[in-house]
């Protein structure tokens, strides 16, 4: 490929679970420290397209680049020290103490059998800092609600110190104050991050962009007043959707409503 400032690109990308195509055709880049949205409706695709674009799900048709780079050429270490994937959820070691398991962040820069150093102690007391948990770093993983959970797999990401995050719902489980926070985090990051979401308003708030997936497709991407307009969130989710404009900030916001003419799910 020639060379160009995408950090990311994605080409003719499709996927399949058995014999059931869930992603098709797909066709976008990511700027180098781009914050980009994937939103779209239960099953739409957008876990099974960070996968993918995490090189942990082989798509049976298509290119993943990573700087230009085939994303299926690199090994597992050269991925994990380029690419970190925080899952929607995920099973924490219960035997563990947070700051053990933030600290498995930092695997892929450890020479083979060795231990932790000063570095990655510094890396795990900041990442937990960054989202406002360096309180739990001795608290037992078992002892963490959920939404300590997910800001402590974040953290164990931040650890992890890679240019590029994919980010799986990461406000799933967390009051309104907290969402807002580790949104601010990420978007103060500089880095590029791809990020599966299901509230618009956030969405359109911190991301420069936002691809909107229907049924497993691109529908559109664009920046948030281009990609979320009625027309386009009627049809990826089914909803009629009203922009009105915020009293204080100015903002569009979108408020939202059933159709009736559309079925019940």
């Amino acid at each position: 490929m020639q060379a160009t400032d995408d950090h990311l690109t994605v080409s003719g990308l499709a996927c399949a679970a058995g014999k059931r195509v869930v992603l098709r055709d797909v066709d976008f880049a990511v700027r180098r420290g781009e914050l980009l949205a994937l939103v779209g409706a239960n099953g739409s695709g957008k876990s099974t397209l960070l996968r993918a674009l995490a090189g942990v799900r082989k798509p049976v048709a298509g290119e993943v680049w990573l700087d230009d780079v085939p994303l299926r050429t690199l090994s597992a270490r050269r991925r994990a020290r380029a690419i970190t994937l925080v899952g929607q959820e995920e099973a924490l070691p219960a035997d563990l103490v947070v700051g053990e398991m933030v600290a498995l962040g930092r695997t892929p820069h450890r020479p083979p059998w060795a231990g932790g150093d000063a570095t990655e102690r510094a890396a795990v007391l900041a990442a937990l800092d960054q989202v406002g948990l360096a309180y739990a770093v001795d608290h037992p993983v078992e002892q963490l609600s959920g939404g300590e959970r997910r800001r402590a797999l974040l953290a164990r990401g931040l650890a992890q110190q890679t240019p590029l995050m994919l980010l799986d719902e990461p406000t799933n489980h967390l009051d309104l104050r907290h969402q807002l926070g580790l949104l601010r985090t990420v978007r103060g990051l500089g880095k590029t991050v791809v990020v599966a979401m299901h509230d618009l308003d956030l969405a359109a708030t911190f991301c420069d962009r936002i691809a909107v997936l229907h049924d497993g497709a691109l529908l559109t991407i664009g920046t948030p007043a281009d990609a979320l307009t009625p027309a386009v969130i009627h049809d990826a989710f089914g909803v009629l959707a009203t922009p009105v404009t915020h009293p204080v900030t100015g903002r569009t916001h979108l408020l939202f409503s059933a159709d009736e003419t559309e079925p019940h799910p």
